[in-house]
């Protein structure tokens, strides 16, 4: 009976990987890089830009994506997006509020966010005022209303950004 039923599942499911059949890289050549489209609703940051590394933002963790990484599709959190031009360069570095990361089986990957803000633009007193204006407004919030939840939203985004900056909120 059990035998019967594994050969039903698997006609039913005939595109499920199987050991020794998961692709684990892409079929594009290895240049060494990969090519970069990170995009904001008000500007392109980058179009085609071949980079050698990319850390990503994660919700579920920080990931790094070089040139022939498998294809994955990951929510951001808040958090720093760092871009290596080269191997020798230092990082190019911008906080992320959110956003979307799709990496393609060519070495391509695309990330969409509401908004970036290079980490060296931003000034650590004014995200920790805005920290605990956030604060405030929680507190003086009643608890289930879209103020509440509003002012959650930028206290967590106002910690990243400190946490960016290696400030303690």
């Amino acid at each position: 009976m059990l035998a019967v039923a594994r050969t039903a599942a698997r006609r039913a499911v005939p595109n499920v990987a199987r050991a020794g059949s998961v692709r684990t890289m892409s079929d594009a050549p290895d240049t060494g890089l990969l090519t970069l489209n990170f995009c904001l609703p008000s500007e392109e940051i980058y179009s085609n830009k071949a980079v050698a590394q990319i850390i990503v933002p994660g919700s579920e963790g920080e990931y790094g994506v070089t040139a022939n990484h498998s294809p994955i599709v990951s929510e951001l959190k808040p958090g720093v997006l760092t871009i290596f031009h080269s191997e020798s360069s230092e990082p190019e570095k911008f906080f992320v509020p959110g956003g979307f990361a799709l990496t393609h089986p060519n070495s391509v990957t695309d990330i969409t966010c509401p908004e970036a803000v290079k980490l060296d633009d931003i000034d650590s007193s004014i995200v920790s005022s805005a920290f605990e204006s956030a604060k405030a407004s929680f507190e003086k919030a009643d608890d289930g209303s879209i103020a509440k939840a509003e002012a959650q939203i930028d206290m967590e985004v106002n910690k990243a950004l400190g946490a960016a900056l290696g400030i303690t909120l």
